[in-house]
């Protein structure tokens, strides 16, 4: 008997996200151009929030962020981004199984 193969993108795609409209818990700083930890942001971002927009400018849509820490740990020194919890009942909800 073979085992079925389950994609990360299918098991993701079973969270939900709750956005909290006019309130993004993470905010791309202002710069004139983005500086390396910007740029790798939108590589190794799981959630793939972060973008380079048409002027060059790395930008993030917090919305489906899994809250994992990745851009908190790869730009704490830099200080690129400004980041904190969304407000209690808003952000991702994990559904295991």
């Amino acid at each position: 008997m073979r085992a079925s193969v389950v994609r990360i993108e299918d098991k993701l795609y079973q969270n939900r996200y709750l956005v909290d409209a006019g309130r993004p818990h993470i905010k791309v700083r202002q710069h004139q151009s983005p500086s390396p930890n910007l740029l790798a942001l939108t590589v190794v971002c799981p959630a793939n929030c972060y973008q380079v927009n048409e002027d060059g400018q790395v930008e993030v849509t917090a919305d489906g962020c899994m809250e994992c820490g990745t851009c908190r740990v790869l730009c704490e020194e830099s200080g690129d981004i400004d980041w904190s919890y969304p407000r209690g009942g808003f952000g991702v909800l994990f559904k295991f199984g």
